[in-house]
């Protein structure tokens, strides 16, 4: 039986009502709002799940490469239907992002790349054909790269040069960090949450480094010189990336991000531009000792 009151459970149910109905599910949680839909933690017998619903089609594309993946390196779906899936919902209690804060950031970056690794494994089926492709997620940072000025028309030229030469293209979570891959207990650390991108698999990586200060910008785990340095040997290692090409990328990532953040005039635009600033700086020399 669920421990949700009595009240939540009769609010969540109108919402997600004929999904609780179609899929005999009971709510174990409160409902959880997003921009692009909802998720609401239920019960499926005695077993937990996490139900989500999505309006707009970057969820949907996401929620078929979820669905492909089959629970190897991510959450793993138990129902799906064109507005909802049902997945596997993550009941540990380790935090990637606690155990960077908590001086274990090795650790944590080591956890990143074995999950990454997984999902980019080859596998025997074809991948999804509604793949977005890795150029269409830059078009911000080439629109607005001039406009904002600093250093992006100088990731935005990284980005373009990048993108005319991939090579290892893969399907990719698009979104791997500390905040997307969750400890699912005895299934170990696995990825929740992609937005379903065709391209060169170093672009994955890249999205690490921006982490997990994004989520607690208090933090400066990311952006510390010795740090940023030794997840670049460590995630260039593990992966088997070229670290001259994976710094190019970390630009460009950086730059698309702060334009994002930009767009929105959210303030946390300083963390990925100061991410890409050490990556440019990087490019054209060693960081100082």
């Amino acid at each position: 039986m669920s421990n949700a009151p009595a009240g939540r459970n009769a609010s969540a149910g109108a919402k997600f009502a004929p999904w609780l109905a179609r899929w005999q599910l009971e709510p174990d949680g409160a409902p959880i709002a997003t921009a692009t839909g909802a998720l609401l933690p239920v019960l499926r017998g005695t077993k937990p799940a996490m139900l989500k619903l999505f309006l707009d089609e970057e969820e949907k594309t996401g929620a078929t490469l979820l669905g492909w993946w089959a629970g190897d390196g991510a959450a793993f779906v138990i129902e799906a239907d064109d507005g909802a899936i049902l997945m596997e919902r993550a009941c540990g209690y380790r935090s990637l992002s606690e155990m960077s804060a908590a001086g274990r950031d090795d650790a944590a970056t080591d956890i990143l790349c074995t999950v990454a690794a997984a999902l980019h494994r080859k596998r025997p089926l074809p991948p999804p054909d509604n793949l977005v492709p890795l150029e269409m997620r830059f078009r911000a940072l080439f629109a607005r790269a001039s406009d904002f000025g600093g250093i992006l028309p100088a990731c935005a030229g990284h980005a373009r040069d990048l993108l005319q030469s991939q090579t290892d293209i893969r399907p990719l979570h698009g979104d791997l960090h500390h905040a997307n891959v969750l400890d699912f207990g005895s299934r170990g650390f696995q990825a929740i949450d992609p937005k379903g991108l065709l391209g060169e698999r170093d672009f994955d990586l890249a999205n690490i480094f921006c982490n997990p200060d994004l989520a607690d910008p208090a933090l400066r785990i990311a952006r510390d010189p010795v740090t940023f340095e030794h997840r670049l040997g460590q995630i260039a290692r593990q992966a088997r990336l070229d670290p001259e090409r994976l710094l190019r990328w970390i630009a460009a990532w950086g730059g698309l991000s702060a334009t994002w953040f930009m767009q929105d005039e959210d303030p946390r635009a300083d963390i990925p531009l100061e991410i890409a600033g050490l990556a440019l700086a990087r490019i054209e020399g060693p960081l100082a000792p």
